[in-house]
This record gives structure tokens, sequence and C-alpha cells, in this order.
């Protein structure tokens, strides 16, 4: 392997499992686990899911080295599908067999999938663009089974985890990475611009993990709440509404796998371009 790529590769797979970490460890987030408390989850710690995210690295890795310089092709989908199995196998090893991340692994897997084609040098357009058309390629040797996520879109006619990345990640181009850089931009801590970028992908994504849980009834509250939450700008209101998730049941957790594949993105985008980004590279090592 060159100097190159195995730097490039380790970067992504460090990048990747660092984003996961980071999500799972903003605070204070309603109904999801943090440093605060567990959220609506009975099963579910920070630990658990920290250990969940570093099993992850070599996963991410692979995904990354098989991908380098190549194109969208349905070897390469099933080739990071078959690395994505054993990934959620290595997952359910560590957690015991709790579901801690395997949307995540979905979609992370495909980012890392497209920014490793592009060694690195593309911008976000390029490698969401890059990921929806490998996922849009059909694994000929996926297991068949229903997921959760599978029942309720076909149950409510949404988009799930499958549909976003076929699309090309459109809540995270129209909405999380712009709310992130607004945020920053305005002169916001990154705990509170991070913290606005999980409200508006609460507010407008069509959340698998809140209509399972609790129908439609919950998503409409979900949305409603965080709409209400971003447009005071009051962050402190984030405790109450983690009591009222708690209470009802609710867990955003594909708008908290959203989240971490949006800071996963803003780690990697245009990573090589010049010699700083280079340099950033090389230090990994």
């Amino acid at each position: 392997m060159s100097n190159a790529k195995e730097a490039f590769c380790r970067y992504a797979a460090d990048s990747a499992v660092h984003s996961l970490i980071e999500e799972v460890e903003l605070t204070p987030k309603p109904g999801l686990v943090d440093r605060a408390n567990n959220g609506a989850h009975q099963d579910l710690s920070i630990e658990l899911m920290r250990k969940s995210a570093r099993s992850l690295k070599e996963t991410f890795e692979q995904i990354a080295f098989i991908s380098y310089g190549n194109s969208p092709s349905l070897s390469l989908r099933e080739g990071i599908a078959a690395i994505g199995r054993n990934g959620e196998k290595r997952m359910f090893e560590t957690t015991g067999g709790v579901n801690t991340h395997k949307g995540a692994i979905w979609a992370i897997g495909l980012l890392v999938s497209a920014a490793a084609m592009g060694k690195g040098y593309y911008e976000i357009k390029e490698i969401v663009s890059l990921a929806g058309e490998t996922a849009r390629y059909r694994d000929r040797h996926c297991p068949i089974a229903v997921t959760n996520g599978m029942l309720v879109s076909a149950k409510y006619g949404v988009n799930g985890a499958r549909a976003e990345a076929e699309q090309g990640f459109p809540h995270i181009v129209q909405v999380s990475m712009p709310m992130l850089k607004r945020s920053r931009a305005c002169g916001l801590a990154e705990n509170e611009a991070q913290l606005n970028s999980l409200l508006t992908l609460i507010a407008s994504l069509d959340d698998t993990c809140i209509l399972h849980r609790g129908g439609p009834e919950a998503l409409i509250f979900a949305k409603e709440q965080a709409a209400l939450v971003l447009s005071s700008g009051r962050l402190e209101m984030l405790k109450t509404l983690n009591e009222e998730f708690t209470k009802l049941n609710i867990s955003p957790g594909g708008s908290a796998d959203m989240l971490a594949a949006t800071l996963f993105l803003d780690k990697i985008q245009g990573l090589l371009i010049g010699d700083e980004g280079l340099k950033k590279v090389g230090s990994t090592q």
C-alpha cells in the first residue's frame, strides 16, 4: 500500500469513528444517549456507544482501502456491503447483541467509500453524489431480512436510510450541513452548532426510529418541538425536551446517524487539497 493510500484510509477511519463518538458525547440531546443520561434507551449507555464506535475502525479502514481511487460499480457496492456486514457482526459482539450503529455503518460506510474514491480531493457535493450512485446498485448477496426501518418506510410511505443514501443524502446537503456552517459563522460554540444541526434534522427528517417507537403522532411532536427550540434559540429547553421524549419513548436515532455522517463529511471534505491537507493526513501516522 502506498503511503498516501495508507494515510488516507487511516485518517478516514479515524474521522468516522471520531464522528460517531462526537455525536454520542454531544450534550444535551433529546431522547438520545449523551453525557448526562441514556435518553429513551434502556439497553444503551455512553460507554457502550463509545466501545461500539471504536470497534468499527477496521471496518471503515477496509471500506476506504477497496474504494481508494475507484469508481462506483456493482462489484464495489457488494465489496463494501460484505465489509459492512462483518462490521455489524463485530459491533454486535462488542455490544452483546445491542444495535448501536447499524444505520451509521450504512451511511458513513458509503461516505467513506465515496471520499476514498477521490483520494480525499473531493468536496461534499462530489462525495454525496458518488455515495448515492454506489447505494443505487443492488447487492446480490444481501441476506433476505426485513428491518424495522423497512417496515416503517413501507407502512407510512416515508424515505428510510436506504432512500436517503440513494438520493445523495439530501438532508445532510440541504439541512444539517448548512445549519452547522451557519451556526459556526454566527460565532456559536461548536457544541451549540452541532446541537442546532441535530435539531434541524429532527425537525425535517421522517425519522424511522421515531416512527417505529411512537408512530406518526410521535414524529409530528418531535418535529414541532425541535423546530420550537430552534426558532427560540434557547438550547436550555433541551433538558425538558429530553424528559418529554424519554417519557414518550421517542428516540431520533435516524437523525443522530445523519448528524454523525454530517460531522464525518465536515472532517473529510477536500482533505488533500493543498500542502496543509497533506500535512494533516500525515500527522495521523
